[in-house]
């Protein structure tokens, strides 16, 4: 009995051993191997972060060249913010804008003129002083700063339309052999209004002693527009770094068209929600109007009684707010 059992305890163990014997066998070639692969790409990266610090340290021009690009980028940028924040827009810097060939005198002389005469034409229909000076004093000072930021942005509109041009005929006489000056004096004779008349300025400006950089900055403030400044940001990088100028703008030039085609798809998938705002806007004076002609008694006591002129005032306040709402809502910056 006792040698049954020795006997089964011994095939059990040599059973094992074997069991280890071939496992071993199996798996420890396929784990030296794993520790071989791991020890070689290991290595290989090594070798490859030595190669990558050598290749950082050896000069690459390309790369020396976006440095000069983004450094230049920088630069102007500062410029632009730090002139934003330091200077406040005067009045003759305004009238250039709307393009007003006016001084600044004068333009003060006709709102100063044009307040005094509606206060006084509010006074003598039967209103108080003080209503009169309050409506004179926003004739004379806020209608005519209105009127010139509606002047200005008519006419930063029309010349966003014809830059993209003004900048093929630059491309197409660099290609030809001419120098940049010319293709300047070609769009301050040919082009259209208001892009000749600010490059008229600009080459007027260069025979008169100022740099053609500089001559820029001054038409960036007269026209602030986004596109004008891509292109001053093109000429600064090629003055400082050097390159293929007609490239460059013929890029520019192909940006600034899908800009455009851009804004125009814009505009036209807004355009149902500035139609909605503006029947919803235009709805409450509509049917106040439409009361008022059909039945005044009715609607009267609104105009006559203390509590319906409060009602009027709240209601007007709370319709600005909301037409200033929607205004924001469907305006996009692009």
């Amino acid at each position: 009995m006792l040698d049954a059992q020795l006997v089964f305890v011994a095939a059990v163990f040599i059973a094992v051993l074997c069991i280890g014997g071939l496992g071993y066998a199996a798996f420890v070639p396929r784990l030296e191997n794993r520790q071989q692969h791991t020890k070689r790409v290991q290595v290989a990266a090594r070798a490859g972060d030595k190669k990558a610090r050598a290749d950082a340290q050896a000069p690459d021009p390309s790369a020396q060249r976006r440095k000069q690009v983004q450094d230049t980028l920088k630069e102007i940028d500062q410029a632009k913010a730090q002139a934003a924040r330091n200077k406040r827009i005067p009045i003759r810097l305004r009238l250039d804008q709307a393009g007003l060939d006016m001084s600044v005198r004068n333009f003060h002389l006709l709102s100063a003129t044009f307040g005094l005469v509606v206060a006084g034409l509010l006074m003598l229909s039967g209103q108080t002083t003080l209503v009169g000076l309050l409506a004179g004093f926003a004739a004379g000072f806020g209608a005519p700063r209105w009127l010139l930021m509606f002047m200005k942005k008519r006419r930063l509109k029309k010349f966003t339309e014809e830059f993209a041009n003004a900048v093929d005929v630059i491309v197409r006489g660099l290609k030809a052999g001419l120098p940049l000056h010319d293709c300047m004096l070609i769009i301050a004779s040919e082009a259209q209004e208001p892009v000749r008349g600010e490059f008229r300025e600009l080459v007027e400006g260069q025979r008169l002693g100022i740099t053609f950089q500089e001559g820029l900055e001054k038409m960036s403030e007269r026209i602030p527009t986004t596109e004008l400044r891509f292109f001053q940001i093109v000429i600064s990088i090629q003055q400082k770094t050097g390159g293929n100028l007609s490239e460059a703008l013929g890029n520019l030039s192909k940006v600034l068209r899908e800009r455009k085609v851009l804004q125009g798809k814009i505009a036209a998938m807004s355009q149902e929600a500035k139609s909605s705002a503006a029947i919803i806007g235009a709805l409450p004076p509509l049917v106040m109007l439409a009361v008022y002609v059909s039945t005044p008694d009715y609607i009267g006591l609104l105009f006559e009684e203390r509590i319906g002129q409060a009602m009027l005032i709240g209601s007007a306040i709370w319709m600005l707010i909301g037409v200033l709402v929607m205004k924001k809502m469907i305006n996009f910056d692009h």
